[in-house]
Protein backbone atom coordinates (compact mmCIF):
# COMPACT_ATOMS: atom_id res chain seq x y z
CA UNK A 1 0.00 0.00 0.00
CA UNK A 2 0.96 3.49 -0.92
CA UNK A 3 2.11 5.45 2.03
CA UNK A 4 1.69 8.95 0.13
CA UNK A 5 -0.80 10.07 -2.23
CA UNK A 6 -0.81 11.25 -5.57
CA UNK A 7 -0.25 14.39 -6.82
CA UNK A 8 -3.64 16.08 -7.27
CA UNK A 9 -2.79 17.47 -10.98
CA UNK A 10 -1.98 13.28 -11.38
CA UNK A 11 -6.02 12.50 -10.44
CA UNK A 12 -8.35 12.38 -13.26
CA UNK A 13 -10.85 15.12 -14.46
CA UNK A 14 -14.01 14.31 -15.67
CA UNK A 15 -14.36 14.71 -19.62
CA UNK A 16 -17.65 16.47 -20.66
CA UNK A 17 -16.93 16.66 -24.38
CA UNK A 18 -18.78 13.84 -24.70
CA UNK A 19 -21.81 16.13 -23.98
CA UNK A 20 -20.93 18.91 -26.04
CA UNK A 21 -17.37 20.20 -27.19
CA UNK A 22 -17.21 23.53 -24.85
CA UNK A 23 -19.27 26.65 -23.64
CA UNK A 24 -18.77 28.70 -27.01
CA UNK A 25 -19.47 25.31 -29.33
CA UNK A 26 -21.68 25.80 -32.05
CA UNK A 27 -23.83 22.41 -31.13
CA UNK A 28 -24.96 24.20 -27.65
CA UNK A 29 -26.27 27.18 -29.72
CA UNK A 30 -28.11 24.87 -32.21
CA UNK A 31 -29.57 22.66 -29.63
CA UNK A 32 -31.04 25.63 -27.33
CA UNK A 33 -32.20 27.05 -30.73
CA UNK A 34 -33.55 24.18 -31.57
CA UNK A 35 -35.02 23.12 -27.88
CA UNK A 36 -37.39 26.32 -28.31
CA UNK A 37 -38.41 26.02 -31.82
CA UNK A 38 -39.29 21.90 -31.25
CA UNK A 39 -41.25 22.73 -28.33
CA UNK A 40 -43.16 25.63 -29.68
CA UNK A 41 -43.70 23.07 -32.80
CA UNK A 42 -44.82 19.87 -30.57
CA UNK A 43 -47.23 22.83 -28.31
CA UNK A 44 -48.94 23.89 -31.52
CA UNK A 45 -49.61 20.75 -33.24
CA UNK A 46 -50.11 18.57 -30.24
CA UNK A 47 -51.86 20.34 -27.46
CA UNK A 48 -55.41 19.48 -26.96
CA UNK A 49 -55.25 16.16 -28.94
CA UNK A 50 -54.26 13.72 -26.71
CA UNK A 51 -57.74 12.13 -26.12
CA UNK A 52 -58.21 11.96 -29.90
CA UNK A 53 -54.89 9.93 -30.42
CA UNK A 54 -55.79 7.66 -28.12
CA UNK A 55 -58.94 6.95 -29.62
CA UNK A 56 -57.15 6.66 -33.05
CA UNK A 57 -54.97 3.81 -30.84
CA UNK A 58 -52.53 3.46 -28.95
CA UNK A 59 -49.47 3.97 -31.39
CA UNK A 60 -50.60 7.35 -32.26
CA UNK A 61 -50.43 8.17 -28.62
CA UNK A 62 -47.03 6.76 -28.21
CA UNK A 63 -45.76 8.55 -31.51
CA UNK A 64 -46.47 11.74 -29.46
CA UNK A 65 -44.54 10.40 -25.91
CA UNK A 66 -41.67 9.51 -28.43
CA UNK A 67 -41.77 12.95 -29.69
CA UNK A 68 -42.17 14.68 -26.49
CA UNK A 69 -39.72 12.38 -25.22
CA UNK A 70 -36.60 13.09 -27.84
CA UNK A 71 -37.34 17.18 -27.21
CA UNK A 72 -36.91 15.81 -23.63
CA UNK A 73 -33.60 13.93 -24.26
CA UNK A 74 -31.75 17.29 -26.34
CA UNK A 75 -33.14 20.08 -22.94
CA UNK A 76 -31.58 17.33 -20.81
CA UNK A 77 -28.30 16.86 -22.54
CA UNK A 78 -28.16 20.66 -22.35
CA UNK A 79 -28.96 21.02 -18.90
CA UNK A 80 -26.33 18.50 -17.70
CA UNK A 81 -23.54 20.11 -19.39
CA UNK A 82 -24.08 23.28 -18.50
CA UNK A 83 -24.75 22.18 -14.80
CA UNK A 84 -21.53 20.03 -14.95
CA UNK A 85 -19.50 22.73 -16.27
CA UNK A 86 -20.43 25.28 -13.67
CA UNK A 87 -19.89 22.67 -10.78
CA UNK A 88 -16.06 22.93 -11.92
CA UNK A 89 -16.21 26.08 -10.84
CA UNK A 90 -18.91 28.30 -9.54
CA UNK A 91 -17.01 31.47 -8.60
CA UNK A 92 -16.02 32.09 -12.12
CA UNK A 93 -18.22 34.28 -13.70
CA UNK A 94 -18.41 32.95 -17.57
CA UNK A 95 -19.48 29.38 -16.44
CA UNK A 96 -22.00 31.22 -13.81
CA UNK A 97 -23.16 33.42 -16.55
CA UNK A 98 -23.02 30.37 -19.23
CA UNK A 99 -25.15 28.21 -16.53
CA UNK A 100 -27.89 31.25 -16.24
CA UNK A 101 -28.04 32.01 -19.94
CA UNK A 102 -28.97 28.48 -20.68
CA UNK A 103 -31.26 27.63 -17.25
CA UNK A 104 -33.23 30.47 -18.63
CA UNK A 105 -33.68 29.38 -22.41
CA UNK A 106 -34.48 25.96 -21.28
CA UNK A 107 -37.20 26.93 -18.85
CA UNK A 108 -38.27 28.94 -22.06
CA UNK A 109 -38.36 26.61 -24.46
CA UNK A 110 -40.07 23.96 -21.42
CA UNK A 111 -42.80 26.63 -20.72
CA UNK A 112 -44.11 25.25 -24.10
CA UNK A 113 -44.26 21.47 -22.87
CA UNK A 114 -45.42 21.89 -19.02
CA UNK A 115 -49.08 20.71 -21.26
CA UNK A 116 -48.36 17.86 -22.27
CA UNK A 117 -48.30 16.05 -18.53
CA UNK A 118 -51.26 17.93 -17.25
CA UNK A 119 -53.16 16.94 -20.28
CA UNK A 120 -52.26 13.05 -20.16
CA UNK A 121 -53.51 13.00 -16.62
CA UNK A 122 -56.95 13.90 -17.72
CA UNK A 123 -57.25 10.86 -20.41
CA UNK A 124 -60.05 8.53 -19.38
CA UNK A 125 -58.32 5.66 -17.78
CA UNK A 126 -60.39 2.91 -19.13
CA UNK A 127 -58.93 4.07 -22.43
CA UNK A 128 -55.27 3.99 -21.43
CA UNK A 129 -55.85 0.61 -20.30
CA UNK A 130 -56.85 -0.40 -23.66
CA UNK A 131 -54.48 1.50 -25.68
CA UNK A 132 -51.37 -0.75 -23.53
CA UNK A 133 -52.86 -3.83 -25.30
CA UNK A 134 -50.60 -1.89 -28.22
CA UNK A 135 -46.88 -2.28 -27.31
CA UNK A 136 -45.77 0.81 -28.52
CA UNK A 137 -47.92 2.34 -25.94
CA UNK A 138 -47.40 -0.40 -23.40
CA UNK A 139 -43.25 0.56 -23.67
CA UNK A 140 -44.41 4.11 -21.96
CA UNK A 141 -46.73 2.26 -19.26
CA UNK A 142 -44.29 2.51 -16.04
CA UNK A 143 -43.46 6.52 -16.86
CA UNK A 144 -47.11 6.93 -17.38
CA UNK A 145 -48.32 5.79 -14.09
CA UNK A 146 -45.48 7.97 -12.42
CA UNK A 147 -47.29 11.05 -14.10
CA UNK A 148 -50.41 9.88 -13.17
CA UNK A 149 -49.37 10.03 -9.31
CA UNK A 150 -48.87 13.43 -9.66
CA UNK A 151 -52.60 14.27 -10.97
CA UNK A 152 -54.27 15.26 -7.30
CA UNK A 153 -51.73 17.59 -6.75
CA UNK A 154 -51.56 19.73 -9.98
CA UNK A 155 -52.93 23.38 -10.24
CA UNK A 156 -54.38 24.38 -13.64
CA UNK A 157 -52.34 24.78 -16.85
CA UNK A 158 -51.90 28.63 -15.96
CA UNK A 159 -50.86 27.97 -12.79
CA UNK A 160 -48.59 25.56 -13.76
CA UNK A 161 -46.95 27.44 -16.33
CA UNK A 162 -46.37 30.42 -13.84
CA UNK A 163 -44.77 28.03 -11.07
CA UNK A 164 -42.49 26.45 -13.94
CA UNK A 165 -41.52 30.01 -15.11
CA UNK A 166 -40.72 31.83 -12.05
CA UNK A 167 -38.42 28.96 -10.84
CA UNK A 168 -35.74 30.24 -12.60
CA UNK A 169 -36.32 33.37 -10.11
CA UNK A 170 -37.67 31.51 -7.20
CA UNK A 171 -36.34 28.62 -5.08
CA UNK A 172 -33.55 27.68 -8.30
CA UNK A 173 -32.18 31.79 -7.82
CA UNK A 174 -31.72 30.77 -4.09
CA UNK A 175 -30.11 27.83 -4.28
CA UNK A 176 -27.99 29.04 -6.66
CA UNK A 177 -26.62 31.44 -4.23
CA UNK A 178 -26.04 29.18 -1.23
CA UNK A 179 -24.06 26.80 -3.84
CA UNK A 180 -22.02 29.95 -4.63
CA UNK A 181 -21.63 31.91 -1.51
CA UNK A 182 -20.38 28.36 -0.14
CA UNK A 183 -17.73 27.59 -3.10
CA UNK A 184 -16.49 30.81 -2.66
CA UNK A 185 -16.05 30.90 1.48
CA UNK A 186 -12.26 30.36 2.66
CA UNK A 187 -11.55 29.41 6.07
CA UNK A 188 -8.71 30.05 8.26
CA UNK A 189 -7.02 26.74 9.68
CA UNK A 190 -3.48 27.84 10.83
CA UNK A 191 -2.82 30.15 8.59
CA UNK A 192 -4.16 28.60 5.57
CA UNK A 193 -7.32 29.34 3.56
CA UNK A 194 -8.62 26.67 3.00
CA UNK A 195 -12.00 25.80 0.89
CA UNK A 196 -14.80 24.20 2.20
CA UNK A 197 -13.55 20.32 1.32
CA UNK A 198 -9.98 20.72 2.51
CA UNK A 199 -11.29 22.10 6.14
CA UNK A 200 -14.17 19.39 6.59
CA UNK A 201 -11.23 16.65 5.28
CA UNK A 202 -9.01 18.18 8.13
CA UNK A 203 -12.36 16.84 10.51
CA UNK A 204 -11.09 13.20 9.95
CA UNK A 205 -7.32 13.83 10.27
CA UNK A 206 -5.77 11.56 13.23
CA UNK A 207 -4.19 15.29 14.95
CA UNK A 208 -6.64 16.64 17.30
CA UNK A 209 -5.28 20.10 17.25
CA UNK A 210 -6.35 19.92 13.30
CA UNK A 211 -9.57 18.72 14.16
CA UNK A 212 -9.85 21.13 16.79
CA UNK A 213 -8.34 24.33 14.33
CA UNK A 214 -10.93 22.89 11.27
CA UNK A 215 -13.77 22.83 13.55
CA UNK A 216 -13.55 26.11 14.97
CA UNK A 217 -12.88 27.89 11.52
CA UNK A 218 -15.42 26.73 10.17
CA UNK A 219 -17.98 27.65 13.29
CA UNK A 220 -16.31 30.69 12.69
CA UNK A 221 -16.20 31.55 9.07
CA UNK A 222 -19.89 30.17 8.85
CA UNK A 223 -21.30 32.02 11.43
CA UNK A 224 -20.00 35.63 9.23
CA UNK A 225 -22.29 34.00 6.92
CA UNK A 226 -25.49 33.79 9.13
CA UNK A 227 -27.80 36.73 7.73
CA UNK A 228 -27.12 35.26 4.39
CA UNK A 229 -27.73 31.53 4.86
CA UNK A 230 -30.37 32.70 7.36
CA UNK A 231 -32.14 34.49 4.18
CA UNK A 232 -31.87 31.63 1.79
CA UNK A 233 -33.15 28.97 4.49
CA UNK A 234 -36.26 31.38 5.12
CA UNK A 235 -37.12 31.97 1.59
CA UNK A 236 -36.35 28.53 0.45
CA UNK A 237 -38.76 27.20 3.46
CA UNK A 238 -41.46 29.79 2.93
CA UNK A 239 -41.33 28.99 -0.71
CA UNK A 240 -41.89 25.20 0.01
CA UNK A 241 -45.06 26.44 2.32
CA UNK A 242 -46.57 28.38 -0.40
CA UNK A 243 -46.22 25.44 -2.97
CA UNK A 244 -47.21 22.87 -0.64
CA UNK A 245 -50.26 24.60 0.29
CA UNK A 246 -51.33 25.49 -3.19
CA UNK A 247 -50.83 22.00 -4.32
CA UNK A 248 -52.99 20.46 -1.59
CA UNK A 249 -49.72 18.30 0.08
CA UNK A 250 -50.76 18.05 3.91
CA UNK A 251 -47.43 17.29 5.73
CA UNK A 252 -44.16 18.81 4.79
CA UNK A 253 -42.07 15.68 3.49
CA UNK A 254 -45.46 14.60 1.47
CA UNK A 255 -43.68 16.27 -1.77
CA UNK A 256 -40.75 14.57 -1.52
CA UNK A 257 -42.35 11.20 -0.33
CA UNK A 258 -43.95 11.58 -3.98
CA UNK A 259 -40.69 12.67 -5.56
CA UNK A 260 -39.31 9.24 -3.66
CA UNK A 261 -42.42 7.01 -4.42
CA UNK A 262 -42.44 5.87 -1.18
CA UNK A 263 -45.42 6.09 1.46
CA UNK A 264 -45.15 8.27 4.41
CA UNK A 265 -46.29 5.98 6.75
CA UNK A 266 -42.76 3.84 5.96
CA UNK A 267 -40.60 6.57 6.37
CA UNK A 268 -42.10 7.32 9.33
CA UNK A 269 -41.36 4.14 10.31
CA UNK A 270 -38.08 3.99 9.67
CA UNK A 271 -37.51 7.71 11.59
CA UNK A 272 -38.79 5.92 14.48
CA UNK A 273 -36.76 3.11 14.30
CA UNK A 274 -33.68 5.07 14.41
CA UNK A 275 -34.41 7.77 16.87
CA UNK A 276 -35.46 4.13 19.21
CA UNK A 277 -31.77 2.69 18.35
CA UNK A 278 -30.43 5.73 19.38
CA UNK A 279 -29.62 5.21 22.86
CA UNK A 280 -28.28 1.62 22.67
CA UNK A 281 -26.28 2.40 19.56
CA UNK A 282 -25.23 6.65 18.28
CA UNK A 283 -25.30 7.36 22.12
CA UNK A 284 -23.21 4.06 23.43
CA UNK A 285 -20.73 4.75 20.70
CA UNK A 286 -19.69 7.82 21.57
CA UNK A 287 -19.46 6.87 24.88
CA UNK A 288 -17.30 3.76 23.72
CA UNK A 289 -15.36 6.49 21.57
CA UNK A 290 -15.05 9.52 23.80
CA UNK A 291 -12.92 6.02 26.46
CA UNK A 292 -11.23 4.85 23.77
CA UNK A 293 -9.64 8.33 23.00
CA UNK A 294 -9.18 9.32 26.78
CA UNK A 295 -11.92 11.29 27.54
CA UNK A 296 -14.79 11.97 29.32
CA UNK A 297 -16.97 13.46 26.81
CA UNK A 298 -16.42 13.10 22.96
CA UNK A 299 -16.06 17.11 21.79
CA UNK A 300 -17.81 17.72 18.48
CA UNK A 301 -14.33 18.02 16.63
CA UNK A 302 -14.11 14.31 17.58
CA UNK A 303 -16.76 12.60 16.19
CA UNK A 304 -15.51 12.06 12.85
CA UNK A 305 -11.70 11.33 14.26
CA UNK A 306 -10.60 7.65 13.34
CA UNK A 307 -10.06 5.75 15.90
CA UNK A 308 -6.73 5.70 18.19
CA UNK A 309 -5.80 2.28 16.89
CA UNK A 310 -7.14 2.85 13.08
CA UNK A 311 -4.95 2.21 9.98
CA UNK A 312 -3.65 5.69 9.01
CA UNK A 313 -2.22 5.03 6.08
CA UNK A 314 -3.02 7.14 2.92
CA UNK A 315 -3.96 5.27 -0.12
CA UNK A 316 -2.69 6.24 -3.70
CA UNK A 317 -5.36 6.57 -6.01
CA UNK A 318 -4.35 3.47 -8.22
CA UNK A 319 -4.59 1.54 -4.82
CA UNK A 320 -7.83 2.69 -4.83
CA UNK A 321 -9.36 1.96 -7.58
CA UNK A 322 -8.05 -1.43 -7.95
CA UNK A 323 -9.50 -1.92 -4.24
CA UNK A 324 -12.39 -0.74 -5.22
CA UNK A 325 -12.96 -2.38 -8.84
CA UNK A 326 -11.71 -5.62 -7.20
CA UNK A 327 -14.87 -5.03 -4.77
CA UNK A 328 -17.47 -4.96 -7.68
CA UNK A 329 -15.48 -8.26 -9.61
CA UNK A 330 -15.84 -10.01 -6.45
CA UNK A 331 -19.86 -9.26 -6.78
CA UNK A 332 -20.16 -9.17 -10.43
CA UNK A 333 -17.60 -9.16 -13.31
CA UNK A 334 -19.99 -7.53 -15.34
CA UNK A 335 -20.24 -4.37 -13.06
CA UNK A 336 -16.61 -4.05 -12.33
CA UNK A 337 -16.37 -3.67 -16.34
CA UNK A 338 -18.88 -0.96 -15.96
CA UNK A 339 -16.96 0.38 -13.18
CA UNK A 340 -13.59 0.24 -14.91
CA UNK A 341 -14.98 2.50 -17.69
CA UNK A 342 -15.12 5.56 -15.38
CA UNK A 343 -11.81 5.99 -14.58
CA UNK A 344 -10.76 4.92 -18.41
CA UNK A 345 -12.78 7.32 -19.52
CA UNK A 346 -12.23 10.23 -17.54
CA UNK A 347 -16.29 9.77 -15.74
CA UNK A 348 -14.52 11.14 -12.68
CA UNK A 349 -13.64 14.55 -11.44
CA UNK A 350 -11.24 13.69 -8.39
CA UNK A 351 -9.17 16.57 -7.71
CA UNK A 352 -9.95 20.01 -5.08
CA UNK A 353 -9.69 22.61 -6.71
CA UNK A 354 -10.96 26.45 -6.45
CA UNK A 355 -14.47 27.29 -6.80
CA UNK A 356 -15.28 23.79 -7.40
CA UNK A 357 -18.56 22.80 -6.02
CA UNK A 358 -18.58 20.97 -3.02
CA UNK A 359 -19.80 17.66 -2.04
CA UNK A 360 -20.03 14.58 -4.15
CA UNK A 361 -22.75 13.56 -6.33
CA UNK A 362 -23.52 11.27 -9.46
CA UNK A 363 -24.96 12.30 -12.53
CA UNK A 364 -27.01 10.42 -14.71
CA UNK A 365 -27.56 12.49 -17.26
CA UNK A 366 -29.60 11.50 -20.14
CA UNK A 367 -29.95 7.70 -22.09
CA UNK A 368 -28.27 8.55 -25.48
CA UNK A 369 -24.63 9.95 -23.12
CA UNK A 370 -23.25 8.23 -19.97
CA UNK A 371 -23.20 9.48 -16.55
Amino acid sequence: MASQPLDPSTLPTWDLSALYPGMDSPEVTRDLDRSLSDAQAFETEVKGTLASLLAEGGDKLAAAIARYEAIEEVMGRLYSFAGLAYSENTTDPARAKFFGDVQERLTTASTHLVFFTLELTKLDGEALEAGYADPALSRYKPWIADTLREKPYQLDDRLEQLFHEKSVTGRAAWNRLFDETIASLRFDVGGDKLALEPTLSLLQDADGGKRKAAAKALGSRLGEELRVFTLITNVLAKDKEISDRWRGFADVADSRHLANRVEGEVVDALVRSVQDSFPRLSHRYYRLKAKWMGQEALDYWDRNAPLPDADKTLVAWPDAQEMVLDAYARFSPEMADIGRRFFTENWIDAPSREGKSPGAFSHPTVPSAHP
